[in-house]
């Protein structure tokens, strides 16, 4: 595990895992040029879950170089921060949206509300992406 549940910090990050709605991913090019993106997640203890969409260009980001940085928004001027090093792979075999209970229990009234719900989501959101943490860092919140 990347952060020590005994620790402040690792406490900290795991909490801010649990309950953050957004995330920022980032890609690299294969020309080697950084990009970010807004993400929703999901946090199973072991890795970040992403439903990508099937039409963006960090698709074939990723498919090049399956590192990445993930960032939890700061809550608190520059003193609340999470960062995470990982490596990113498609699963085509992970369930989709809407068979996914904890995304479905962190973002599903946004999802029916906005996006006609977990069926029409899906097929724009077709990509399982599933991030393997190997580094990580955070403030003591």
């Amino acid at each position: 595990m990347i952060f020590d549940p005994d620790d402040q910090a690792g406490r900290h990050a795991l909490g801010r895992l649990d309950r953050a709605t957004a995330a920022w991913l980032t890609t690299v090019t294969p020309a080697g040029q950084p990009q970010t993106m807004p993400v929703w997640f999901t946090w199973d203890g072991d890795e970040i879950v992403v439903y990508g969409d099937h039409r963006a260009k960090r698709n074939a980001n990723l498919a090049a170089n399956p590192k990445v940085a993930v960032l939890l928004g700061d809550a608190d001027e520059g003193n609340d921060f999470v960062t995470i090093e990982g490596t990113a792979r498609f699963d085509p075999d992970y369930p989709p949206v809407g068979e996914n209970p904890a995304y479905l229990a962190k973002y599903g009234e946004t999802i029916d509300r906005y996006y006609g719900g977990p069926a029409t989501f899906g097929q724009t959101y077709s990509m399982p992406i599933r991030i393997t943490p190997t580094r990580g860092r955070a403030s003591g919140g």
